[in-house]
C-alpha cells in the first residue's frame, strides 16, 4: 500500500505531481491512500495568492507539473526524472482543479482513478454516463455553486478604530473555495482594504496584494455596524410579496447563509405577511370611471376614432386607455396602466411599462423600482406629488413561468402603438420638462433610439418648448450586480432629478 501525504487539504500540484509518479511506476488506485499531512511545528507563513487559484498554474494537458517545494508530496521516491510525460485532455485537469476545492475524503482518490481509466480508456472524459465521471461532475457543480453563494453573500462590516478603514466579513462556504474566489472581491473591491475570514482560511486585500492565513473563528469577526440597518431597508423595500416562493428562495439563499447575512432577521415576517401584502394591493383598485367618461371610451374603441375625439382631461384618457386595442398587450394584462399626478404638472417622469405590482394595483411606480426612484427623489428633494409619472407603454408586457410573470421588454411596434397615448397625456398635462427613465421611454417620448450614457446629464430641446432630460430606469439600477457601477447608476439618477426640477423652477 502506497501512502500519498499532501501538504494542504487543496495541493492540486503535490496531487498532481504524485499521480504522475505512481501512473509511471503502474500503482493502482486501490493500492494508494491520499491523506493531507499538517506540520504542526512550522512557522505560520502569509502567503501571496496568484490570479487564479493554486494548482491551476503550469503546462495544461500534462500532470505532474512541477509544485513548489513546500507542496511536494512525500510516497516513498524522490527521483521522477526520465519518465515519460503521462498527457491527458484539458478538460480533465479543469475538472481536477475544481474537485480538489470539494470537501469530500474521496476527492484525490477519484481523480487518480479518472487519470488511471484515462489511458486506457481515452474517451472516458466524453462519457456523460460514466459514474466516476459523473461523481467528479457532481463534485465541480458544487464546488461551483459554493464559489457563486460566496460572491454573493458576503457582507463586509467595518471594522472600529481602525485606520485606514478596514472592512472584515466571516463566511463559512460550503466547499473550499476561498482562495480560489478572493482575486474575484480583489477586482471587485480593489479600492477598499478587506478580510474574510473562514474556517478554512483567511484572505485580505491591501489595495495592492492579496494574503492567504490560517482559519479563523466567527469570534474574530467584527459585530454589527450602522450600514446594515440601511441595507435591511433596501431589501425590504425590493422585496415582492406577489413572486413569493420560499422553497426557490430557499435553494438561491439556503438557511446555512442567513446566520451572517443581515437581511435574514427580515425573512420570517416578510414571508408570513407576503399573502396579506398581495391581497392588498390585488384589493386596490383604481377607481371606476364616471359613466359619461366610460361611454367616451368606448366609442373610442368601437370606431376607432382616437384621433378625432381626443381625451381632453386626465380622467378621460385614464378611462380610454382601460379599451385600447391599439396592440395586443392588453389580452394578457391585468388592466391598462395610465399616468397619475397634477393635471398641469411641469414635470412628466415617464418609464417603460407598468411592472407585476402596477399591473395588479393600476399605479405607476409602486413596485420596486418605484421604491427605489422614491428614495432617489428623497435625496434630490424631488416632491414626487408635483410631477405627473407615466409609462411608455400603458399594459405590462410579461412571459408566464410558472405561477410567475417575468417581465419582458416592449418591441417598437408596441411602443409606437402607445405613443399615441402618451402623446394625449403630454397635450392634457403641458409638461415644462419630461424625464425619461430608460431606452423605451426615451423612444416613447421621441420616436427614435438613443443611448442613455451619453444622452444624460444635458437638457435635450423638444417640439413644442419642452426639454427632455433622460436618465437610468430604476430596474436597470437593480439589476446590475456590481455594487461600484450600481452606486454611479444611483448618483446619475439623483443627479437627473435635480436637473429635471430646476429646469422646470
Amino acid at each position: 500500500m502506497r501512502v500519498v501525504r499532501l501538504a494542504s487539504e487543496i495541493d492540486f500540484d503535490g496531487w498532481r505531481l504524485a499521480a504522475r509518479a505512481l501512473r509511471a511506476e503502474g500503482v493502482p488506485p486501490e493500492a494508494v491512500v491520499w491523506t493531507v499531512e499538517y506540520d504542526l511545528f512550522a512557522e505560520p507563513t502569509s502567503p501571496v495568492i496568484p490570479d487564479e487559484p493554486k494548482g491551476r498554474s503550469g503546462t495544461a494537458g500534462s500532470v505532474g507539473v512541477s509544485g513548489g517545494p513546500g507542496s511536494a508530496p512525500r510516497y516513498g521516491r524522490d527521483d521522477n526524472e526520465g519518465e515519460k510525460p503521462f498527457t491527458v485532455p484539458k478538460p480533465f485537469i479543469d475538472l481536477a482543479g475544481q474537485v480538489v476545492l470539494h470537501r469530500s475524503n474521496e476527492r484525490f482518490a477519484l481523480l487518480y482513478k479518472l487519470l488511471w481509466r484515462l489511458e486506457r480508456e481515452p474517451r472516458l472524459i466524453d462519457n456523460p454516463a460514466d459514474p466516476d465521471l459523473t461523481r467528479a461532475r457532481d463534485m465541480a457543480k458544487g464546488v461551483s455553486r459554493a464559489a457563486h453563494k460566496m460572491k454573493a453573500f458576503v457582507r463586509f462590516r467595518l471594522v472600529e478604530g481602525v485606520e485606514p478603514e478596514t472592512f472584515m466579513a466571516w463566511f463559512e462556504p460550503a466547499h473550499r473555495v476561498t482562495e480560489a474566489v478572493a482575486p474575484f472581491f480583489a477586482r471587485r473591491f480593489t479600492a477598499m482594504n478587506w478580510s474574510i475570514l473562514t474556517p478554512d482560511a483567511c484572505v485580505a486585500w491591501d489595495g495592492e496584494t492579496l494574503k492567504v492565513s490560517e482559519g479563523a473563528d466567527p469570534t474574530d469577526a467584527p459585530r454589527e455596524d450602522a450600514q446594515e440597518e440601511l441595507w435591511r431597508t433596501y431589501y425590504a423595500s425590493i422585496f415582492n410579496p406577489a413572486r413569493l416562493n420560499p422553497r426557490m428562495m430557499q435553494q438561491e439563499m439556503p438557511k446555512r447563509y442567513w446566520r451572517n447575512l443581515p437581511e435574514a432577521r427580515l425573512i420570517p415576517e416578510l414571508i408570513e405577511t407576503a399573502r396579506q401584502r398581495t391581497a392588498d394591493m390585488v384589493a386596490a383598485r383604481p377607481n371606476p370611471p364616471s359613466e359619461r367618461v366610460l361611454k367616451a371610451a368606448l366609442r373610442h374603441a368601437r370606431d376607432g376614432s382616437y384621433g378625432e375625439a381626443d381625451p381632453l382631461t386626465v380622467e378621460e384618457a385614464t378611462a380610454a386607455e382601460q379599451v385600447c386595442r391599439r396592440c395586443d398587450l392588453w389580452r394578457d394584462a391585468t388592466q391598462a396602466v395610465a399616468g397619475e399626478g397634477p393635471a398641469r404638472a411641469r414635470i412628466m417622469i415617464v418609464g417603460e411599462q407598468p411592472g407585476d405590482e402596477e399591473d395588479l394595483t393600476g399605479r405607476p411606480f409602486v413596485g420596486p423600482a418605484g421604491r427605489l426612484l422614491e428614495k432617489a427623489m428623497a435625496e434630490a428633494d424631488f416632491d414626487r406629488r408635483k410631477a405627473f409619472v407615466t409609462n411608455a407603454v400603458k399594459h405590462f408586457k410579461h412571459e408566464p413561468r410558472g405561477k410567475f410573470r417575468l417581465h419582458k421588454t416592449p418591441d417598437r411596434g408596441e411602443v409606437q402603438a402607445c405613443r399615441w397615448w402618451l402623446d394625449a397625456e403630454r397635450r392634457i398635462v403641458k409638461p415644462r420638462v419630461i424625464l425619461a427613465l430608460g431606452a423605451t421611454a426615451v423612444m416613447g417620448v421621441t420616436g427614435k433610439s438613443m443611448p442613455i450614457a451619453k444622452a444624460r446629464g444635458a437638457a435635450i430641446a423638444l417640439d413644442g418648448g419642452a426639454q427632455l432630460v433622460v436618465s437610468w430606469h430604476p430596474s436597470y439600477l437593480l439589476r446590475v450586480p456590481d455594487p461600484d457601477a450600481k452606486a454611479r447608476a444611483y448618483a446619475d439618477l439623483v443627479a437627473d432629478l435635480k436637473l429635471a426640477k430646476g429646469l422646470a423652477a
